[in-house]
């Protein structure tokens, strides 16, 4: 499988203790399959990193965006990484999620109120690589400069984005 990994530097060897343990798959090194996304990830005079993942004898866990991957992703913002998974490939989750568990957490919002919130915005797709097994099967292949997405269209999206989010909120609301 393809993967790339966008960041200020050239990762031949990623380190997967370096991430936070409260990322929406716990610890690990976090990467797509979807280069596009990569490049709108990418920042100021990025560098894109490309891999190959050789799945064989790893043990991968997939999420499609649905209540069983927001309940994973919950336990994880709480720092309980309840798999033992070598990778978790799924949906990365928009970036209201904090405000969304908050909300939960204050009774305000069900579960399947917060999920359709959390279903608001394109879908895009990480890999998370949780151990050395899987680390050692991760070939770095190249990596280049990228420039990100231009600041016009990264705020054309967010507005349309917030638009979304208002209207799918208001209806939760108003019920």
């Amino acid at each position: 499988m393809k993967l790339y990994h966008t960041g200020k530097e050239e990762i031949r060897e990623p380190d997967i203790r370096r991430g936070r343990k409260n990322a929406d798959f716990g610890q690990g090194f976090y990467l797509s399959p979807d280069r596009d996304f990569s490049y709108r990830w990418a920042g100021a005079d990025a560098v894109l990193n490309e891999y190959e993942l050789d799945e064989s004898g790893l043990s991968i866990r997939r999420f499609d965006r649905d209540e069983e991957w927001f309940r994973y992703i919950l336990r994880n913002r709480r720092a309980e990484d309840p798999l033992s998974a070598d990778v978790v490939i799924g949906p990365i989750a928009n970036d209201t999620i904090y405000a969304t568990l908050g909300i939960i957490t204050s009774g305000f919002l069900q579960p399947a109120d917060a999920l359709r919130l959390l279903m608001v915005g394109p879908d895009y797709t990480q890999a998370a690589v949780k151990t050395e097994k899987a680390a050692s099967r991760l070939k770095w292949i190249r990596s280049y400069r990228i420039a990100g997405m231009d600041p016009a269209g990264r705020k054309a999206e967010q507005a349309a984005y917030d638009a979304s989010f208002a209207r799918i909120l208001q209806e939760i609301v108003g019920k």
